[in-house]
């Protein structure tokens, strides 16, 4: 057996391959021998009495997708290169899952999935034996099983006959686990709306690359999906049609869907800016609703924003959020805090009347509103997440134990450790999705997009998340996420819009900068294995996008400058 360095290549008869995990285990040893599934091949507890529903339903997965994903390996003759050593290899009969001593009693995958970020126990171990002998995996929880699963089906291929094999045997992966828990994807539903199937297929494509972190940016100034049953003349005058909103079992479906497959979600809503469409059932709470010239009022139309000065508006806020905030099981809620239009404000007679009855300024008014809102999410236990302006443009009062998802440029995130604060990356100039795809507003006939250029995965794969942060404050990045503003994307783009691309960071945040022989991580011995995961999702039917000439995925390395 040898340590695999991710610089190196495996010669197999004459094909040349590539390891193709994704994320890479920053603990690694390969070796070079065919092993493959026996047709009686089964997936068994040990020491497991009492399995939870999900860990069953999650070994059921991973069986299904050993059978049928099909995938033959991205060699020129593809599974017919090994098809002769395949029907000679030692067959493997058994994988056996187990948790560790002294892990207690085996929670659901959904609980481990949902506890407080920071604390989730992802790790495992796994060996496959290079003699056909039982292959094992091991962790501390279900969530690390899962991720151990997860592992396990990227090392097998069709040979083209329906065997499945793995030509790197044996393999050890001793205790890998995440350099960061959140490793996350935030999806905008109200610019344009988005079934549960399509968000399905979405936290099918995030568990493949281990993501944990499911940001669903729920609601926005254009449309008001959500339906709350304390309020549902929200969505009632809110949504785009009857037919295109989430209602209560929707979310409970989406939640529960991605607890399963080891992801939090964590619900936006932002405020007190983005608020406009609320004035369609509430006009009393809005300010400068749908104010013209919309520029001068708002980031983007249509105008409108919470009337932050207003005691009554304080307390619709903090109700509508705490109404939401209850139903969920995850440890964090965000209240959003980006992009306030101060001018939205000014030109309000009645929040400027408010705010003289009141004496206090507009940032003393922010403070107070966001107090408010936070306030409740403490009551339920909630961490709140908010934009990087909370914590950099505005005097807002913020809880130590904050997360701040820093967006607006990856420099700013040292100014925000530096007040003591958790970070998020989210950098436009990494991490956006949709940048690069010209621009989306009207009569403008040279508009590009205002975060241009596209961000390509080599892009975001080369984030240091430790970049010009001091050692001392290292623990305050809690990892990073992609993101996708839906101006330009719909259903018939989502998954090519996020597919492999978002996989970078996934590995970025799981791996860390370097890889399991010590080297770091190189968008040029990452591409073979970043092909690998594409073709995949795309057996899985995610429809992820190509990143090369086909000829060019056979041929590792030789399309390289």
């Amino acid at each position: 057996m040898k340590s695999f360095h991710l610089s190196t290549a495996l010669v197999l008869g004459a094909c040349q391959v590539t390891l193709a995990l994704w994320p890479i285990p920053r603990s690694l040893q390969t070796g070079s021998t065919i092993v493959k599934l026996s047709s009686g091949f089964d997936i068994q507890l040990s020491g497991i009495n009492h399995a939870p529903d999900d860990l069953s339903d999650a070994i059921e997965r991973t069986k299904s997708h050993l059978q049928n994903d099909k995938l033959q390996r991205l060699i020129v003759g593809r599974g017919a290169a090994d098809s002769a050593k395949v029907k000679s290899a030692p067959s493997i009969n058994k994988l056996t899952l187990s948790l560790n001593s002294g892990a207690g009693q085996a929670k659901s995958i959904f609980e481990e999935a949902t506890k407080d970020i920071g604390t989730r126990s992802e790790g495992y171990s796994l060996s496959i034996p290079g003699d056909g002998k039982t292959a094992t995996i091991s962790a501390n929880s279900t969530l690390g099983l899962l991720r151990g699963l997860t592992t396990f089906e990227q090392l097998f291929y069709d040979d083209g006959t329906g065997t499945s094999y793995t030509y790197q045997a044996p393999v050890t992966i001793q205790n890998d686990s995440p350099a960061y828990p959140w490793r996350g994807l935030m999806l905008d539903t109200a610019r344009n709306y988005f079934s549960v199937k399509d968000i399905k297929r979405t936290l099918d494509g995030m568990s493949s690359v281990k993501m944990s972190q499911f940001h669903w940016h729920i609601v926005d100034s254009q449309s008001f999906p959500l339906i709350v049953p304390e309020f549902p003349e929200l969505a009632q005058t809110g949504a785009y049609s009857s037919g295109e909103v989430y209602s209560p079992s929707d979310v409970q479906d989406i939640v529960t869907y991605a607890g399963q497959r080891g992801i939090d979600v964590l619900v936006e809503v932002d405020t007190p800016g983005h608020t406009s469409i609320i004035a369609h059932s509430h006009p009393e709470h809005i300010a400068c609703f749908e104010a013209s010239p919309w520029t001068s009022f708002a980031n983007e139309p249509p105008a409108g924003q919470l009337r932050l000065a207003s005691n009554k508006t304080v307390s619709f806020s903090a109700s509508l959020i705490s109404a939401i905030a209850k139903k969920l099981p995850s440890k964090l809620f965000s209240t959003g805090g980006d992009e306030i239009n101060q001018n939205c404000y000014t030109q309000d007679a009645q929040t400027q009347a408010d705010l003289a009855a009141s004496g206090k300024t507009f940032e003393q008014a922010l403070d107070s509103f966001t107090q408010a809102t936070h306030a409740e999410l403490k009551k339920l236990g909630k961490t709140p997440v908010v934009w990087e302006e909370m914590a950099l443009e505005h005097k807002v009062t913020l809880a130590n134990n904050t997360i701040v998802q820093v967006w607006i440029s990856s420099q700013n995130a040292l100014a925000v450790v530096n007040k003591g604060l958790r970070i998020v990356h989210a950098p436009s100039d990494y991490f956006y999705l949709d940048c690069g795809h010209g621009g989306w507003v009207g009569k403008n006939v040279n508009g590009n997009s205002w975060c241009d250029p596209f961000k390509t995965w080599q892009k975001a794969y080369s984030f240091n998340p430790q970049q010009d942060i001091p050692a001392s404050s290292s623990q305050l990045v809690y990892g990073g996420q992609q993101l996708l503003w839906v101006e330009q994307s719909d259903p018939s783009n989502l998954d090519s819009i996020i597919w492999p691309r978002a996989a970078s960071s996934a590995e970025v945040f799981w791996t860390g900068t370097t890889g399991p022989d010590g080297s770091p991580l190189d968008v040029g011995t990452a591409l073979p294995r970043l092909h690998d995961l594409r073709y995949r999702l795309k057996q899985r039917g995610i429809n992820a996008i190509a990143l090369q000439p086909h000829w060019c995925a056979l041929r590792p390395g030789a399309c390289d400058l």
